[in-house]
């Protein structure tokens, strides 16, 4: 996903219909989207496995912008993407996998410092003790978890690459890199260069204004996106935060505001801006 129209929104909500013998995992990646997104949007799908053929679903592909400087990548592990700012006018975004529990992937700033197509994989002893199946080297090829694409980044052992695991995107499930489907990976390669910035963040709530209208957007992860024995955390957790970015953002417009809406964003986390607030 790309936008040449840089504000605090970028993309457009879409219908999509579903087709005899898809699965939500052929949906999602088609549309630069991660399954697990997708169902927080559509919560009457039960299976991702199974679809119901003719039945309309919603896409999730409309975002608001992460805080930061809007240059380099940001990556936000709130809403489990990153954002390349190509210029002041140009954002491109994808979905990505992170570190599970025990293997975060660290919050912080860094730079890129290398990129390499169809990498070999040297696996960390921290990897072998706990996954000893693995050799100490693998090759590039189907069995290589990086793909055919690698960015490195200045975090000593983090990198941003690609996966022989797709359906892992949208998860916590690498040992801390940032996971990205192929054709994504292959994309972002192109775009970014040695010495380009990387953010990384955690924000599950943005606010944001397109055309005079105050949006929030909430995010959570799905129950087929958490770890085994993972419990779900309550969404109405996130509240405190919400009303201190929407009041910010608001500023003296924040009589304004739709606190019920706003209220039922953060129950529901759909993970799409709603309008909280209009000037007009």
């Amino acid at each position: 996903m790309f936008s040449n129209q840089l504000e605090d929104i970028i993309g457009n909500l879409s219908l999509y219909t579903i087709n005899e013998n898809e699965t939500l995992i052929d949906i999602s990646r088609r549309y630069n989207l991660a399954f697990p997104e997708v169902l927080l949007n559509n919560p009457t799908i039960d299976d991702p496995w199974i679809l119901e053929a003719g039945k309309v679903i919603s896409l999730p592909t409309r975002h608001i912008l992460p805080r930061g400087k809007r240059e380099g990548i940001i990556i936000n592990k709130g809403d489990l993407r990153a954002y390349y700012f190509k210029d002041e006018n140009t954002v491109y975004s994808f979905p990505i996998g992170i570190g599970r529990a025990n293997w975060d992937t660290p919050l912080g700033k860094a730079v890129i410092v290398g990129k390499k197509k169809n990498p070999y994989w040297t696996v960390p002893e921290s990897i072998l003790e706990e996954e000893p199946h693995w050799p100490k080297v693998v090759k590039p090829g189907p069995d290589n978890p990086l793909g055919s694409r690698a960015i490195y980044l200045s975090m000593p052992g983090y990198l941003m690459h690609g996966t022989n695991k797709p359906w892992g995107v949208g998860m916590r499930v690498s040992h801390g890199c940032i996971r990205m489907y192929p054709e994504g990976i292959e994309r972002l390669y192109d775009l970014v260069e040695e010495g380009d910035k990387v953010e990384i963040v955690e924000q599950n709530v943005k606010a944001g204004w397109q055309g005079g209208v105050l949006f929030l957007e909430v995010h959570t992860m799905h129950e087929y996106g958490l770890e085994e024995e993972e419990k779900k955390k309550p969404n109405i957790r996130l509240l405190p935060e919400a009303a201190k970015l929407i009041q910010v953002a608001a500023g003296v417009h924040i009589a304004k505001i739709d606190w019920v809406k706003v209220t039922e964003i953060v129950r529901t986390a759909s993970g799409t801006p709603k309008a909280v607030l209009s000037i007009y």
